[in-house]
């Protein structure tokens, strides 16, 4: 244990997850994979399979799992104080620039064009996703069948199956063959894993309702989020599909979590006020499932048969990621340019690696505005 004072820690977590939150663009496998490079390579606060068996954790409870897993680190730091500390500097990005949209929305009617700026990041956040899928998969591929099943999860993800039952999938098949080894020692145990998981207006209450039944439910991609606020906003005439539409894509073009999604929903329903709620809502019960779930995770991997299960779902994990990076890089690199943004990302992941990852997605950046086809 290092000798850093608990204000230091805590302060460092709040630096590092503030900078991750105005940088990771790409969806949660690259969040993931930019932290993975910071906690585990860089800084060392856990040991690679101890990362992985948190991603497998996360992917099977509700909520977004690049800020349940930004969670997850700082509780490693620093105890349930850096889980907080993590989650909220995480997500403050995220809502502060989504925030402003919201404001640009309301008064002028339109979003701003963000195509240029997005251009040359997502080949460059292609190659650091690869570079986490690489390192993750040599902790997670220990036999011969995890490989089988890690191929299996792969073409499940990449054929459309939901990444969700695909994870359940290869957990439950990682779990059948443990028990099947272990036939002759009369171990057929079930294994049932329950995953449950004073001046506000009326209106406003809604809003945080709304959201917190959206947070403590979902599941899966920013097209699940869609499914679900349609049903709740749009189809109650709440607001309009096409302001839904935009408000989901302010979450995906801007950093860190798509969940933000809310805060730009809550400003145009009720104002900041609304903003804030939302917020709040959708992001809530992934602190309380993150702060229940970390500490049991040591003694779920006692458990042999569960250790086994677990082992299905970080392959599965790594699969998903790697589906992900698969889809993303063949929506990404479509020409010369972006071509070449993404072998140079590769070239500075693999051979370059102590130059932190913020850098590639800022050079990735700017070498996309300086290429990009106007």
């Amino acid at each position: 244990m290092d000798k850093v004072s608990d204000k230091g820690r805590l302060r460092e977590i709040a630096g590092l997850f503030l900078k991750l939150g105005f940088l990771s663009f790409g969806g949660p496998a690259a969040h993931i994979a930019m932290m993975e490079a910071e906690v585990v390579k860089k800084r060392k606060w856990m040991d690679a399979d101890h990362f992985l068996n948190l991603i497998g954790a996360t992917n099977l409870i509700p909520g977004p799992n690049s800020t349940e897993m930004a969670m997850h680190c700082g509780h490693e730091r620093a105890g349930l104080r850096g889980l907080v500390v993590a989650g909220v500097a995480f997500i403050f990005p995220a809502v502060l620039i989504t925030s402003l949209f919201a404001w640009l929305y309301v008064t002028y009617g339109q979003l701003p064009e963000a195509e240029p700026f997005i251009y040359g990041i997502k080949p460059a956040v292609v190659a650091i996703i690869a570079s986490a899928v690489i390192t993750l998969g040599k902790k997670a591929l220990k036999t011969k069948e995890l490989y089988v099943l890690g191929t299996l999860c792969v073409v499940l993800s990449l054929v459309g199956v939901n990444e969700i039952l695909a994870l359940f999938l290869t957990g439950v098949l990682a779990l059948l063959l443990y028990l099947f080894r272990q036939r002759s020692s009369g171990v057929f145990t079930v294994l049932l894993m329950p995953l449950t998981t004073g001046g506000v207006t009326a209106d406003s209450l809604r809003v945080f309702l709304i959201f917190l039944k959206v947070g403590a439910l979902l599941y899966g991609s920013g097209y699940v989020l869609f499914a679900f606020l349609d049903a709740e906003l749009v189809a109650t005439g709440l607001m309009s599909r096409t302001e839904l539409m935009d408000a989901v894509a302010v979450g995906q073009f801007t950093p860190g979590p798509v969940l933000s999604t809310a805060t730009f929903v809550g400003w145009i329903l009720q104002g900041p006020e609304g903003a804030l709620l939302a917020t709040i809502g959708i992001f809530l019960p992934s602190f309380l499932l993150v702060a229940l779930l970390n500490p049991l995770i040591p003694r779920m991997r006692k458990w042999k048969p569960v250790s086994a299960f677990l082992d299905g779902v970080n392959v599965g994990s790594v699969a998903v990621i790697l589906a992900v990076c698969l889809q993303m890089g063949f929506e990404a690199v479509t020409d010369w340019r972006t071509t070449l943004i993404f072998l140079l990302g590769l070239l500075v992941v693999f051979f370059f690696k102590k130059v932190n990852s913020a850098w590639l997605v800022i050079g990735g950046s700017a070498l996309g505005l300086l290429l990009f086809p106007y």
